[in-house]
């Protein structure tokens, strides 16, 4: 309804909601994300007869974060969704808030400013909430969004770690430790009280953007062979598929995933091994309902087939039939026991949440080693 109010009555409450402008020459060092799809950061719209400025998909309007009522609705939304009693928030492209003229639009100051705010209002009205920063950026950017180490940190509670996640696919292809050394060694020291949010995949693509271009080409060539497995700059297949479905990758790519300094964040699925479907299109390749029972609609849903959000996979080696979680649940030898198992270990040592890392030298350049103490 924002939206459409803005388009409609631009005097209205609402019609400064949105970046508007009259032509679309606005912000040109700012980078188009999504490669795939669009050509432009602006798109007109005319019913209003002017272009609105948008990061990602046309259809994915900005909002204007210079608008003080803007700032004041998003603040009354996060109340609205923590009086629910939801434990906190994934804070999507964070640093795409703001846009100035002569920057690239990114990791501006104002977008540190508002979340300054943010975090000082969950504090005082729901203290035990987590803000988790999604910024695909380095690392050095990131920690940026944990905010000032004097205050302890006052923004974010977490913040993704993406650039670790590419690395650690090409260190295990490779049969090298370098790319997860040299992340490790770029990645700043961050308020004891914040914490790295690591991944080996999620609902969108294998993003390939922190990487250089024979990174890049790399990983393309062996996660991604076929065109159709890949999507804007990365590659949207899920673990299991990415990795052959072999066992003993699976269970070393977890461990590591486990040991590594921050909270692993695991995907949906990726516990029992799910596949994907790469003739859908986007990211909805990794995004099939999740696989419950060998039952009707993979257990997920009772509703007809045809009104599930995506089809489940239905393949014979990844196919609901075959990979659920009533199969494996009572399987003492399969992935899900494994990597409960792997999680009840970790959760027994805390070492492994909130411990040091300190890599320790190998002359076999095939051999990562490295302690963590408390």
């Amino acid at each position: 309804p924002w939206f459409q109010a803005s388009r409609t009555d631009p005097d209205g409450p609402f019609g400064d909601f949105y970046m508007w402008a009259d032509d679309d020459t606005g912000y040109p060092e700012a980078r188009i994300i999504f490669v795939d799809t669009e050509s432009s950061n602006w798109t007109y719209d005319p019913v209003r007869g002017q272009y609105y400025w948008h990061r990602f998909f046309s259809h994915q309007p900005d909002l204007n974060y210079d608008n003080p009522d803007v700032q004041d609705a998003m603040l009354e939304n996060l109340r609205f969704w923590l009086d629910l009693g939801i434990d906190g928030f994934r804070l999507d492209a964070v640093p795409y808030l703001y846009a100035r003229e002569g920057t690239n639009c990114e990791n501006l100051p104002e977008t540190h400013a508002y979340l300054k705010r943010v975090r000082a209002e969950v504090d005082r009205l729901y203290p035990d909430r987590v803000l988790l920063a999604e910024a695909n950026q380095w690392p050095a950017d990131v920690v940026e969004y944990f905010g000032d180490p004097a205050a302890g940190g006052d923004e974010c509670h977490m913040a993704f770690h993406f650039p670790v996640m590419p690395r650690i696919f090409m260190a295990v292809r490779r049969e090298q430790r370098y790319p997860i050394s040299e992340i490790m060694a770029q990645t700043p020291k961050i308020p004891e009280s914040c914490q790295w949010g690591i991944f080996l995949r999620n609902h969108d693509e294998l993003t390939l953007e922190m990487v250089t271009d024979e990174e890049r080409d790399y990983m393309y060539t062996e996660y991604a062979k076929d065109p159709r497995m890949k999507a804007n700059i990365g590659i949207r297949r899920r673990l299991a598929p990415l990795l052959d479905n072999d066992r003993n990758q699976l269970e070393l790519f977890t461990a590591l995933l486990l040991s590594l300094p921050g909270s692993p964040v695991l995907y949906y699925g990726d516990e029992i091994g799910m596949g994907d479907n790469i003739w859908l299109g986007d990211r909805d390749a990794v995004r099939t309902p999740m696989q419950w029972t060998p039952d009707r609609n993979a257990g997920f849903s009772h509703c007809d087939p045809a009104r599930l959000y995506l089809p489940v996979i239905m393949d014979p080696i990844y196919g609901y039939q075959a990979v659920n979680v009533e199969a494996q649940a009572n399987n003492p030898g399969s992935l899900l026991h494994w990597t409960r198992t792997m999680i009840e270990i970790r959760q027994r040592h805390p070492v492994f949440g909130v411990g040091s890392y300190v890599e320790l030298s190998a002359s076999n350049p095939s051999v990562l080693a490295f302690t963590r103490e408390i």
